[in-house]
């Protein structure tokens, strides 16, 4: 039915959505405090985690970025959805039936919609595993045993194989009511005169997005006859699959990541599946490309990599040039990760599923635990392509390895690494400092006219991508840690997240209350959403607070979601109750009366009571009313 999602619909799918528990699909979320989880920002890179959740009042915001907002925000922004797209895949998840108004303009956008993508690629999944049981799929079973995977594994990891038939797909797909734009948009079907399977004949691996949903597939040539000469490939760019974010095995591997903060990056399908069944549960593999910095970034947010927790992530590569050289890649790219990289390398330049296969799951095992630090074994490399008996070729491989060494952006490791490069060469320590100093001066343009070959340095066209700037604000954006404004702050932090508490103790609060323009602003937005009254009957009171502040300004929007996670500094022991809420209140209100009295004093002083003598009687009553309002309030705040 064409139509609109009706306003009920989607209040029932924002109450029932939990947002911490859509959000940890994508972010590795730790405990805050103050009922506020806290990770890694999947909006830009950071080293600290300022991206806050907070389940109670359904909202996310990142102090870094200022991105903000509600559950239907967060999918919009982190899948590229439109508002009926997030309402449609929360309401599958929670199990909520959607209803259209015939009456209004259809908000689905034009084109397949996301959630019949992925129905798509259910069923093909299901279709490929069932295949592999056929007699034509003899040689793909052979394939794994002789690799060591049972059905068992086949079935775990969802492994499948296509028929050669080359619309068997197809008919299965349109049986199940797929159109044709829907098969040709998902990439499993491709058109040429007619519409035909882009898989045939081979070995075929669901790749799945953390949440479990496949969104692609991987396809291994098993037959000496196949007309595709590649070994693999892989879904083409699709909307739900973009290889540069994608890993092979995050579904299996997202938890393990988080509690045990490793990584472990190996190099296909197979390598996944051994370590998996040795008993290492955090590998992934990139699907048909290079370790990028989206990948990065995809690992960095479920190792909760920052600082303060330090993680690590483990490369595996064969022992070959062709191991060294992506060993090399991999160091130019390390410091996208605040974790510690290794890189583990098997004897006799096997790959984890090889070594699983002739030395067993121990011996996998043993191959991460023998990890070295990336730098050392990229160091060793370059060093080690030298023949440093020879005192011209101990300044080659001196400056080779300093120019590696001025690369690394973290300036407080380079004298580390200069030591270690010092005594693999065989010189003293000053003079690796000072050739790596000269390296860092030459610069990437000046190693290149002399034919380097090394690494370049991290130029400023190298480091992670910035999120776009917000636009110039029309409001002036208050320091949060401005002490003068701190109870303003703190007050429109419990009005949002505790509204029900304050409930009608807040009628004394006005405007005039708040002195920053954009606090102000902020009442004035939940005062028109029907105040403290409605939110105590509104369970989407909430929501309709930021989107009236959306409306209005993107400063007002982001400020009213930081508020909304923003944690609550409770003395320890304490709750957000009655009384700790009336004394913000009242604080509030004193302060509001000091500042009334300080313009009356300022009044009566340039007010001559000769010539003015009923004005500054006024004044002077006036100043007595206030002073004792003041003391009331002050009285009210120490609960006497």
């Amino acid at each position: 039915m064409a139509g609109r999602i009706r306003d009920e619909d989607i209040a029932t799918v924002r109450e029932k959505s939990r947002i911490d528990d859509v959000v940890a699909d994508y972010v590795t979320l730790r405990n805050a405090g103050g009922g506020s989880m806290k990770g890694l920002c999947p909006f830009h890179d950071e080293k600290s985690p300022s991206f806050h959740v907070t389940p109670s009042r359904g909202f996310f915001h990142c102090f870094g970025c200022q991105e903000g907002g509600d559950v239907f925000t967060f999918l919009m922004k982190i899948d590229g959805l439109s508002f009926g797209e997030a309402v449609e895949r929360l309401a599958d998840k929670y199990g909520v039936v959607l209803r259209r108004d015939e009456s209004g303009a259809d908000d689905r956008p034009r084109g397949p919609q996301r959630r019949r993508l992925i129905e798509a690629h259910a069923v093909a999944a299901e279709f490929y595993a069932e295949q592999l049981g056929t007699p034509e799929a003899l040689t793909a079973r052979q394939f794994l045993a002789e690799r060591g995977f049972d059905q068992a594994a086949a079935l775990h990891f969802g492994v499948g194989f296509s028929p050669r038939d080359g619309e068997a797909l197809w008919r299965h797909l349109k049986g199940r009511g797929f159109t044709s734009e829907e098969a040709v948009a998902a990439g499993v079907v491709a058109m040429g005169r007619s519409l035909y399977d882009r898989f045939r004949g081979r070995l075929m691996w669901p790749i799945r997005d953390a949440s479990g949903d496949t969104i692609g597939f991987g396809a291994r040539r098993i037959f000496d006859d196949d007309r595709i000469d590649a070994k693999y490939l892989n879904t083409p760019e699709t909307p739900i699959y973009k290889k540069s974010q994608v890993l092979y095995g995050i579904d299996h591997a997202r938890r393990e990541i988080a509690k045990s903060s490793q990584a472990v990056v190996v190099e296909g399908y197979t390598d996944v599946m051994a370590c998996h069944l040795a008993g290492i549960r955090t590998a992934v593999a990139t699907c048909g490309t290079a370790f990028g910095d989206d990948h990065a970034r995809v690992l960095r947010r479920f190792l909760d990599d920052h600082e303060q927790l330090r993680s690590e992530v483990v490369f595996t590569f064969d022992g070959d040039e062709a191991g060294q050289k992506a060993a090399l890649r991999t160091f130019e790219g390390d410091q996208r990760f605040v974790a510690q990289t290794y890189v583990a390398v098997a004897p006799e330049g096997m790959d984890p599923c090889e070594l699983r296969l002739k030395e067993g799951d121990a011996a996998v095992r043993d191959l991460v635990a023998s990890r070295r630090p990336l730098y050392r074994f990229v160091l060793e490399n370059v060093v080690n392509r030298y023949d440093l008996d020879r005192a011209d070729a101990r300044v080659d491989a001196l400056r080779a390895g300093a120019r590696l060494v001025a690369s690394v952006r973290d300036r407080s490791k380079v004298d580390a690494f200069a030591r270690e490069l010092a005594g693999m060469v065989g010189v003293d320590m000053e003079q690796a400092r000072s050739e790596v100093r000269r390296a860092a001066a030459r610069g990437p343009a000046d190693d290149r006219r002399q034919g380097a070959g090394a690494p370049r340095p991290a130029a400023a066209s190298d480091a992670p991508p910035v999120p776009d700037a917000p636009p110039a604000p029309s409001w002036p954006v208050p320091d949060p840690r401005d002490p003068r404004l701190g109870t303003e702050r703190e007050t429109l932090k419990l009005v949002l997240q505790h509204p029900v508490v304050i409930g009608r103790t807040s009628a004394e609060i006005t405007p005039d209350d708040f002195v920053h323009p954009t606090y102000r602003a902020v009442w004035g937005v939940v005062a028109a959403a029907g105040g403290m009254v409605a939110a105590q009957s509104d369970p989407g009171w909430g929501a309709r607070v930021r989107d009236a502040a959306a409306a209005l300004d993107p400063v007002l929007s982001r400020l009213v979601s930081a508020l909304t996670v923003e944690p609550i500094p409770l003395p320890v022991g304490r709750e957000v109750d009655a009384g700790y809420v009336a004394q913000h209140l009242v604080r509030l209100q004193e302060l509001t009366a000091l500042r009334r009295i300080d313009e009356v004093k300022s009044r009566l002083q340039r007010t001559d009571p000769g010539e003015s003598s009923a004005e500054y009687q006024r004044l002077f009553a006036e100043l007595a009313t206030l002073e004792q309002h003041r003391r009331a309030l002050r009285m009210r705040v120490n609960g006497e």
